[in-house]
């Protein structure tokens, strides 16, 4: 088993705007309002940086920037974990409409957001990191393995790792073939020692899959946990909103699960 202490939560969503807001919500003091989100604007980013990028990099650097606040700590020295279910799929639908032009002219900008590691990179030049980056996609399986990966480099290296998952709707047709409610985003700051700063520590084991994953009661922000890949961290979420012990299930690949241990600090 694997593990690491949270010193650090982002989190931005539809109705969930910030962990401090949306920490009520889910500990089940407030009842949740679905909202739209509002327009992403990271102040991390220079305004000009912000023009040349997309939803899907103004969340990752957003939620980002958010657990770092949270946490206390400097940006730059921590390790990092981008995970998304897809990438950036307006950028991806922009590109194949381009293609399909009698002379296709793709943006240079638009291709290098394209890769999956642009929001790593953003992300970097943002905070000055020359620390170790890694980028992963694992369709609806990627909140598992990015979190069991920030939670390995932890153990291994004994270093501080900002994990970050998100995922932004698609533009038709492709959101025929891969729906999603919603944008949804959170980051966490994992650290191999306990700190003031430290909320809880979570301990990963891979098992069996069972029937049953992990759910919330609320109606309405399961719809979202279901309809989002990166949303598949809300029950971890909402166990830290509330301070309580918990063991949690998540979908992770080849018919297997991964099972979280929640421990208060």
């Amino acid at each position: 088993m694997i593990g690491a202490w949270i010193d650090g939560i982002g989190l931005f969503a539809p109705g969930l705007v910030g962990w401090e807001q949306a920490r009520a919500v889910l500990a089940g003091a407030q009842p949740y309002v679905p909202a739209p989100a509002p327009k992403l604007a990271p102040q991390l980013l220079a305004a000009d940086v912000r023009r040349r990028t997309t939803d899907h990099i103004r969340l990752a650097v957003e939620v980002g920037a958010e657990a770092i606040r949270h946490a206390g700590v400097e940006a730059a020295p921590l390790w990092s974990v981008f995970s998304s279910s897809d990438g950036d799929g307006a950028i991806s639908h922009n590109i194949c409409e381009e293609v399909a032009r009698e002379t296709p002219e793709v943006s240079p900008t638009r291709f290098h957001n394209s890769v999956n590691n642009a929001p790593a990179g953003y992300w970097c030049m943002a905070v000055g990191s020359r620390a170790p980056s890694t980028s992963i996609a694992a369709f609806d399986a990627s909140f598992a393995a990015g979190l069991i990966e920030a939670c390995t480099q932890v153990l291994a290296e004994q270093a501080g790792v900002l994990y970050v998952i998100h995922d932004t709707p698609m533009p038709e047709p492709l959101n025929s073939a891969r729906p999603m409610t919603g944008i949804f985003g959170a980051a966490f700051v994992l650290a191999s020692q306990r700190s003031a700063r430290s909320l809880a520590r979570v301990t990963l084991a891979i098992e069996p899959r069972v029937e049953t994953m992990s759910r919330l009661p609320d109606a309405a922000l399961d719809g979202m946990r279901t309809g989002n890949a990166a949303a598949r961290a809300l029950p971890l979420l909402a166990a830290l909103a509330r301070g309580a012990a918990a063991v949690l299930t998540f979908p992770y690949v080849h018919s297997q699960a991964l099972r979280v241990t929640l421990e208060p600090a």
